[in-house]
């Protein structure tokens, strides 16, 4: 008799420990960039042509539409999704972003849990960077507001 309660309780806990780790993939980024500048969509389109867009997605959702002249640049994250994230667990080619560190970017990803263009904005912060934009939104904002991709 007692087995019973004892099971179901042991199935509680590892169904409640198992959604944790679930929702933990879809903690939200946060919602200020010390040194730099959240922007929106709307922002960001009007910045097409005056500033470099960097996408930090996988190559093959870069594939599938991005920013226009949005350039990929893939950010493999392995680090801890939160605001003290431990960069060198991480991979990043900051050789690929533009010599002048004054030089307008605009970094994004796939939405507010794309923890990976947050990174890489904070690291270009880090590194010197001084007109960094992020934008929070990203492709989940970008394809709300209707504005069209390239290919």
């Amino acid at each position: 008799m007692r087995s019973k309660p004892l099971l179901q309780t042991l199935f509680i806990t590892l169904f409640s420990i198992y959604t944790a780790v679930l929702m933990a993939d879809d903690i939200p980024t946060p919602t200020a960039l010390k040194g730099g500048k959240i922007i929106s969509a709307e922002e960001a389109k009007s910045l097409v042509g005056k500033a470099a867009f960097f996408d930090m997605r996988k190559a093959v959702s870069y594939g599938k539409g991005h920013l226009p002249s949005a350039k990929p640049l893939p950010y493999n994250q392995k680090s801890a999704k939160s605001e003290n994230f431990d960069a060198s667990l991480d991979k990043f080619d900051m050789a690929q972003l533009p010599a002048d560190k004054s030089a307008a970017m605009v970094i994004y990803s796939d939405g507010p849990t794309g923890w990976k263009s947050y990174k890489a904005a904070v690291i270009a912060i880090r590194n010197g960077y001084s007109n960094v934009m992020w934008f929070r939104g990203e492709t989940a904002e970008w394809e709300a507001k209707g504005f069209s991709y390239a290919q």
